[in-house]
C-alpha cells in the first residue's frame, strides 16, 4: 500500500512539473492534487526534493550501471519523462537532482567494484576515478537529455564506457 501512494504522489508531481518548475510547486498544492492529507505526504517523503529524489531512485534502482542495454534503457526512460527531468536539472539548489543522482552512481559503482574486487576498501585511486566518471556521466546525461535530440542512448552509453578510466574499466570490463 504505501508503494503505491508513493508512486501516485509521484505522479502527481510529474503532472505538476510538466507546467511548472520545482521552486513553485507546493506540497500543499500536491496534496490537493492527489487528495491525500499533508501528513500523508510527510510519511513517505521529508520534502518536494526528497520526492523528486525518489522518482529518480524508483526509476534508476532496476538499472545495471555496467551493462550497455540496462543503461541506455534507464536514459531513454529519461528521455521519456522529458519535462519532468527538464524542470528537476533546472533546480540548482543543495537538494537538487543532479547532486542526488551524482551521489547515487557514486555510491552504485563503489559498491559495485568492492563486490567484484572481493574487498571492504578501495584504493584512493579508485574512489577518485569513481567520483571523477560519476560526475561527468551524470553532467553528459543532463545535457544529452536537455540539447541532444540526435544521438541515440545507445550511443551516447557507449561514449560514457569509452571515456571511463583505465582502473574502473579494468574492474568493470576486464574479462
Amino acid at each position: 500500500m504505501a508503494e503505491r501512494t508513493k508512486l501516485w504522489i509521484a505522479q502527481v508531481m510529474k503532472q505538476l512539473m510538466a507546467k511548472k518548475e520545482i521552486e513553485n510547486i507546493r506540497v500543499t498544492e500536491i496534496c490537493k492534487l492527489a487528495r491525500i492529507e499533508r501528513p500523508t505526504f510527510y510519511y513517505h517523503f521529508k520534502d518536494k526534493y526528497d520526492l523528486v529524489a525518489w522518482i529518480f531512485f524508483y526509476s534508476a534502482f532496476e538499472t545495471d550501471v555496467i551493462s550497455l542495454e540496462s543503461a541506455a534503457q534507464s536514459i531513454n526512460r529519461m528521455r521519456a519523462d522529458f519535462l519532468f527531468y527538464k524542470r528537476a536539472y533546472r533546480d540548482v539548489s543543495q537538494n537538487s537532482l543532479w547532486n542526488y543522482m551524482l551521489e547515487y552512481f557514486v555510491d552504485r559503482y563503489t559498491k559495485e567494484a568492492k563486490r567484484i574486487l572481493e574487498t571492504d576498501v578501495l584504493d584512493t585511486q579508485v574512489l577518485y576515478s569513481i567520483r571523477f566518471y560519476c560526475y561527468g556521466g551524470v553532467g553528459m546525461t543532463k545535457e544529452w537529455l536537455l540539447t541532444d535530440n540526435i544521438t541515440s542512448a545507445e550511443t551516447v552509453v557507449n561514449m560514457m564506457f569509452a571515456s571511463m578510466p583505465a582502473c574502473l574499466r579494468a574492474i568493470f570490463f576486464d574479462d
